[in-house]
């Protein structure tokens, strides 16, 4: 029960999130490094790989389809918090401070937990809830 509320949840996040990098794409652009190619196709990107996570974990047709989606918005999570970094770069920079350290610091320390809760949600991991499955010679993993 806890794991659906929070996979519908992750999920209508993603799916805002999605909406709103491919329909307002400038608030991404702006904290975007500048390493990155192409910046406006990759706010492109993203938006459509977090919309296509968001519906492959809301999905009621197959727990592998789930688990691929949970699987890409963990990756997509990971790929995204460079960008992260460089808003709270930017915002040091400014005069102003911008958003300040009470709200990056939270936000950079929260990935890692959207990355768990998407793998968690999608059920690729049971950790910590429940324990790995046990694995005997030749079984292989219902996980």
């Amino acid at each position: 029960m806890i794991r659906a509320g929070l996979r519908w949840l992750l999920g209508l996040f993603y799916l805002a999130a999605g909406w709103f990098h491919l329909t307002t794409p400038a608030p991404f652009l702006a904290i975007m490094p500048g390493w990155v190619p192409w910046p406006l196709e990759v706010v492109y990107w993203t938006g459509l790989a977090e919309v296509a996570g968001a519906l492959a974990l809301l999905q009621p047709f197959g727990p592998l389809l789930r688990k691929a989606g949970g699987a890409g918005l963990a990756a997509y999570a990971l790929a995204v918090w460079p960008a992260n970094f460089n808003h709270l770069l930017i915002d040091l920079a400014r005069p102003d401070g911008g958003w300040g350290l009470a709200y990056h610091l939270p936000r950079l320390a929260a990935q890692p937990l959207l990355v768990w809760a998407a793998l968690w949600t999608g059920g690729v991991t049971g950790w910590p809830f429940r324990p790995p499955p046990a694995h005997s010679a030749g079984s292989a993993s219902t996980e």
